[in-house]
């Protein structure tokens, strides 16, 4: 069994995200058989003229989007972490909606239930990831991207201690 750390998840770097929408694209025709971003399980957002972003589900290890469904209309597979929506079950109140803190759940503009990312499990890896050309997207675990940040935040202090040592 997989430890929840370790379970894999899309993780955006806004240093590389240009807001280009491709993620969204990819991901409404691998899933929907449409290039519709409104049917996409990940939500490219411009947070500013240069500052941008891929939003999708983090697989939590306690989804709150799970424990506010009053229908009982979301699971989670123990080992990969993925949220299945029942269809049927699913009223689409949006309790989970409010409840993700991430804003991975949306309301499927159809169908009026609810949807999230499932790291395209039957093809085993997330076309979003596969198709960015910027490679913003990853598909880490928590473990990994722990570690990059840590290796980041060396290279930010070598390069500050670097900086002081030759203004001296």
């Amino acid at each position: 069994m997989v430890r929840p750390q370790d379970r894999k998840f899309v993780s955006a770097d806004p240093e590389k995200c240009i807001g280009c929408l491709v993620c969204e694209y990819a991901c409404s025709m691998t899933k929907e058989k449409t290039f519709n971003p409104t049917k996409s399980r990940i939500r490219a957002l411009r947070l500013g003229p240069l500052n941008n972003l891929a939003v999708t589900c983090r697989h939590c290890e306690e989804p709150a989007c799970v424990a506010a469904c009053p229908k009982d209309a979301l699971t989670q597979d123990e080992n990969t972490g993925v949220i299945t929506v029942d269809e049927q079950a699913c009223n689409g109140c949006a309790w989970c909606i409010s409840a993700c803190q991430f804003g991975a759940m949306m309301i499927h503009p159809e169908k009026k239930v609810v949807f999230t990312c499932d790291s395209c499990k039957e093809l085993g890896e997330p076309q979003c990831v596969k198709w960015c050309p910027e490679e913003a997207l990853t598909y880490v675990s928590a473990q990994e991207l722990a570690q990059k940040s840590r290796i980041s935040a060396v290279k930010n202090l070598f390069q500050e201690a670097k900086e002081k040592k030759s203004e001296k």
